[in-house]
């Protein structure tokens, strides 16, 4: 279709559709296709991922989110933390490393203020030990005492 037969409206949607397209491809091409590991193996030295299932629990962040593995974190207020990895960003801006994961549980309000994830004390080896768990855990971990049983 000869472009002076568009009107102004169609014009515009189609100039920001390619506005978009040359966003999203450009940042494709300016930091590649792989921006992070496709199913990640992050590295988390000196933390134990079962300290880090039990800061979850006496932190409450069951109450807001549904977390694998841990029958009582049912939550629906948060975003479900299953296969954590795989996602590109924590927040919705911050990219999913393990430094990062460990400084949003730490002071979510000072990375994105007005955020309704609370302050919640937790310490850098807590946040470090969380952050071990949530990478472990995924949609079908299950710990042996979450498992149900015929009385449940």
């Amino acid at each position: 279709m000869p472009w002076h037969l568009l009107n102004n409206f169609t014009a515009a949607l189609l100039a920001l559709g390619l506005l978009m397209f040359i966003a999203v491809m450009g940042d494709y091409f300016l930091r590649g296709p792989h921006r992070l590991p496709i199913d990640p193996v992050w590295q988390l030295p000196d933390t134990d991922p079962q300290r880090g299932r039990d800061a979850i629990i006496a932190h409450g962040c069951g109450a807001c989110h549904t977390i694998p593995g841990i029958r009582t974190a049912d939550g629906r207020v948060g975003p479900q933390l299953a296969d954590l990895r795989n996602q590109i960003y924590i927040a919705g801006h911050l990219p999913n490393t393990p430094d990062n994961l460990a400084h949003w549980l730490q002071a979510p309000r000072d990375i994105r203020p007005g955020t309704a994830m609370p302050n919640l004390g937790v310490t850098e080896q807590e946040a470090r030990d969380i952050a071990a768990y949530l990478y472990t855990a995924t949609i079908r971990t299950r710990a042996p005492e979450d498992t149900p049983g015929p009385d449940r």
